[in-house]
């Protein structure tokens, strides 16, 4: 026992003197402590050196120097900026944003659409948030969270900046948040948030359960309760339209009933543009797949619980603001060449047949069988010939007939070329774009079948359908056009001739018998005009047209007259034909006339009068043909002499419609491809244009605008397709052709949508189209590549007290059907729907007491008076989002 006894004395003898060299140890640590020696710092103190090194940097500089050393905007944001840094804290990286503004935002502004979700949530304008550079960006551990956010608070106090700070905490699916700032050396302000992503009590679902729930931060009990809070209350509801149901609008429930499930079933759905003028082509998707309605109340103050009640069953109708957002489809956005199918997309398909038509001289070389080619299944394909009959018959049905060519009225229209939309050949053009893929092989197909449609109606004498009923020819359309209008002309000639041979005029009667056996072809008595040698009464004769001609058979001529190097004389020469008929009609109703009679009737000009001014002069009256009809050897008075007294109906046609009609055949039969490709190319461009240019958008003034400046671009781009420009140039032309219309077509489609569904709210409407409108006008270049747009589309528009019930009418009460689908669970009902988001802000503001010691904070009032508490709730019906901030007393 002695011995244990000793051995523990010993033993305890030996741990006083080691503690004794610890402290000694100790002592000698905390003098050397004394120095400044930042060699031995920790880790963590040299962290907290470099954030503060960061932040007295960032001070310094401000927001412009800041944004002169390459501080990025915020995306969706136009006032605020971000700067940021990397850190490292043992084997960890973080990264510190620094979030600032341009400009300072006014008071009460954090419903605006400008403001980030940290400043409306926590109430803060300008802050920090410091997060590891991991693949989730949060802390999932708490105590590195708390010490990385006093690390921040550390530094910032340091600096003397009343920066709040923030860390991410959790998972990153909560959203949470913890937060400090300072507020000079008397207030501390702490940030707390966190989401329930699920089963959300019904409590929490009402404003008076959430006012309980803000009480409940800063009040331990109910006895705690003070008489009356005053609680400052603001809230922004947003209401988003159901989808649109076009199907119980075509067939109502009653209609049902009576039918059979194959007649429902076969029942055509209804689409949003059927009374588009596009609609015959294709169907556009709606750019407007709905709106989001935002209604806003101001801040006012409650001091009870049940007053929450009252504001939750109030109507929509009394919040102070109500706000529209169209909610835009993406392909609106998204400007990838191929994703949006409409007249453009199909352009730019006969725009690469263009670029292959120069490969073949003949278009039955692209008909014949490509199968061995790789390319043939995708790019060559033909569609069954039963789809070729149905074009064939949509084209030259009888219920076509003849078309009024109800041309858009713009100034470029006729500068470009083409046929009309509603004519023969700009139905085949339209046709075309939406026959197969729109390849130069299914064109060649199509076309051929269309050229023997034609020669069949010719040698049927069978009326061209979609032609317009005239004796002229547009000279500018296209060529192609312009011969089907000879065509049709021919045809009704020769179908005329054919009643009518061997039948003429009648003759008209005149006073003397002894005239009305000679006389023939009389159109009758021309006014004041009496025969020079026999004073009896002068008669107009019935004259054939005069001869139509093509463009190509004008260019002909002038060449001919080139050729033979006396353009004038040949002119001449050229219009003998007809001078002739005039001449010999002319003779033929009156047979007493001389040559000085024509003259007075055909050209008044030649005959230079002498009588006097008074106006009595005798018989007969005193005159004398021009100089040069009084020339010898004047081609007009030779002609007279040669020409026989025929009328019309005995004379030789002008127009042979038989050789011409065969003349056009033979110019379509033989067209080579480049040439139909070209002539198809300006034609679909202008008929697409014309097409769209008939819609009705509420005559929005940008986008008539747009419209314009789209047939100016159409018109100077399709004319160097008519100046045999090289094709490859020309090709890259066209397809960025293809690109801007595509987007003015976009845009014409959105203010169709946005005019139809707001057509009761015309200043409205036409508001919120120059909103996107500008938003849009940044893609809207002319390069093929697709535009890198990150920008969304959030701008909302206000609306009037007095467009309040048009915009409640896009959210029609709930059908039966929607209603069980359905469980409401919220109030703030609007036509029996409830908000998709509610965002509420509470806040409580004290008198600061013994102010003198308080330094100024941002929090401070005009009257003395500090925020202490605010929350803001973002809520639906299965999700709650809460941020806290308290003010303390430090």
């Amino acid at each position: 026992m002695a011995s244990t006894s000793s051995s523990r004395y010993a033993k305890h003898r030996r741990i006083g003197e080691d503690e004794e060299v610890e402290e000694e140890e100790e002592e000698a640590e905390e003098e050397l402590g004394r120095f400044d020696d930042f060699t031995i710092a920790s880790s963590w103190e040299r962290f907290i050196s470099e954030i503060e090194a960061i932040c007295r940097q960032w001070l310094a500089d401000g927001p412009k120097i800041l944004m002169q050393k390459g501080a990025e905007s915020v995306p969706s944001f136009e006032n605020l900026y971000m700067i940021k840094r990397e850190l490292k804290h043992g084997k960890r990286v973080y990264s510190m944003e620094y979030h600032f503004m341009k400009s300072a935002k006014g008071k009460n502004t954090y419903w605006d659409d400008d403001t980030h979700s940290m400043q409306l949530s926590f109430g803060v304008d300008e802050f920090l948030m410091i997060a590891p550079l991991s693949a989730s960006g949060v802390v999932l551990d708490d105590p590195e969270s708390t010490k990385l956010l006093s690390s921040v608070a550390i530094a910032l106090s340091n600096c003397g900046s009343n920066w709040p700070a923030f860390v991410p905490v959790h998972d990153p699916s909560r959203k949470a948040y913890i937060g400090i700032q300072n507020l000079g050396t008397v207030f501390t302000r702490r940030f707390e948030a966190d989401r329930i992503g699920s089963q959300v009590p019904i409590r929490l679902m009402h404003l008076e359960g959430l006012h309980e729930l803000f009480l409940s931060k800063f009040v331990l009990s109910s006895t705690d309760f003070p008489a009356r809070v005053k609680v400052h209350f603001s809230m922004k509801l947003t209401y988003r339209t159901p989808e649109y149901d076009y199907d119980n609008e075509t067939l109502d429930s009653e209609a049902t009933e009576s039918l059979t499930e194959n007649e429902v079933a076969s029942h055509p759905r209804k689409q949003w543009d059927d009374d588009c003028p596009w609609a015959e082509w294709y169907s556009a998707e709606d750019p407007v797949k709905g709106f989001e309605l935002t209604a806003i109340w101001g801040e006012r103050a409650f001091e009870e619980t049940l007053e929450m009640a009252e504001v939750e069953n109030a109507s929509s109708f009394d919040a102070d603001g109500w706000f529209l957002h169209p909610v835009v489809s993406q392909y609106m956005v998204d400007d990838s060449i191929g994703k949006f199918v409409g007249f453009a997309s199909q352009l730019h398909l006969l725009v690469n047949a263009y670029e292959s038509s120069a490969e073949a001289q003949f278009l039955e070389d692209f008909v014949t069988d490509t199968s061995g080619q790789d390319n043939s299944k995708s790019t060559t394909t033909v569609p069954p010939p039963s789809v070729i009959d149905r074009v064939m018959k949509d084209l030259f049905s009888d219920e076509a007939g003849n078309s009024n060519y109800m041309e858009a009225e713009n100034k470029y229209s006729r500068a470009m070329r083409g046929a009309p939309a509603d004519s023969l050949f700009g139905q085949f053009c339209l046709h075309s774009l939406w026959f197969g893929n729109c390849n130069i092989r299914a064109i060649a197909v199509l076309w051929i079948d269309f050229v023997r449609e034609i020669r069949w109606c010719w040698e049927e004498s069978e009326r061209l359908p979609r032609m317009k009923s005239s004796s002229s020819i547009d000279l500018s359309s296209c060529l192609i056009h312009q011969k089907l209008q000879m065509l049709a002309i021919c045809i009704e000639r020769k179908k005329s001739l054919n009643r009518e041979k061997g039948a003429g005029h009648k003759d008209e009667t005149s006073n003397t018998m002894a005239a009305n056996k000679a006389r023939k072809g009389s159109a009758g008595v021309v006014p004041k005009m009496m025969l020079l040698n026999t004073k009896q009464e002068m008669h107009a004769p019935y004259t054939q047209d005069a001869p139509l001609m093509t463009e190509d058979m004008h260019e002909e001529r002038l060449h001919a007259a080139e050729a033979f190097g006396n353009a004038i004389g040949l002119s001449g020469q050229l219009e003998r034909d007809i001078l002739s008929s005039d001449m010999s009609a002319f003779k033929a109703a009156n047979p007493d006339a001389v040559f000085e009679d024509f003259i007075r009737w055909h050209s008044p000009g030649d005959w230079v009068s002498q009588d006097k001014a008074d106006g009595n002069s005798g018989w007969p009256p005193k005159g004398k043909l021009s100089q040069r009809m009084s020339e010898h050897g004047n081609m007009w008075r030779k002609i007279w002499n040669d020409a026989p007294p025929l009328p019309v109906s005995e004379q030789k046609s002008l127009l042979d419609p038989v050789r011409e009609g065969e003349k056009v055949l033979h110019y379509l039969e033989t067209l080579r491809p480049h040439q139909l490709l070209e002539q198809m190319v300006c034609t679909a461009f202008k008929s697409s244009a014309d097409i769209l240019n008939k819609t009705t958008y509420g005559g929005f003034k940008l986008m008539k605008t747009k419209m314009d400046q789209l047939y100016a671009t159409l018109a100077s781009t399709l004319k160097s397709l008519q100046g045999n420009s090289d094709m490859s140039d020309l090709a890259g032309d066209l397809k960025r052709l293809c690109q801007v219309f595509e987007h003015i077509e976009k845009l014409l489609i959105l203010a169709a949508s946005i005019h139809r569904k707001l057509i009761d709210a015309p200043r409205l409407a036409q508001a919120i189209f120059a909103d996107y409108f500008n938003y849009y006008l940044p893609k809207m270049g002319s390069t093929l590549e697709s535009i890198c747009y990150e920008k969304e589309f959030t701008t909302k528009e206000k609306v009037g007290m007095h467009e309040r019930d048009a915009v409640s009418n896009l959210f029609p009460p709930p059908t039966a059907n929607q209603s069980w689908r359905k469980v409401l669970s919220m109030g703030n009902l609007l036509n029996g729907h409830e908000p998709m988001q509610r965002e509420i802000i509470f806040s409580v503001q004290e008198r600061i007491s013994n102010g003198h010691y308080s330094s100024p904070t941002p929090l401070c009032t005009d009257d003395e008076q500090i925020q202490t508490h605010r929350m803001y709730i973002s809520g639906t019906s299965n999700d709650l989002w809460v941020a806290l901030s308290v003010t303390s007393w430090d």
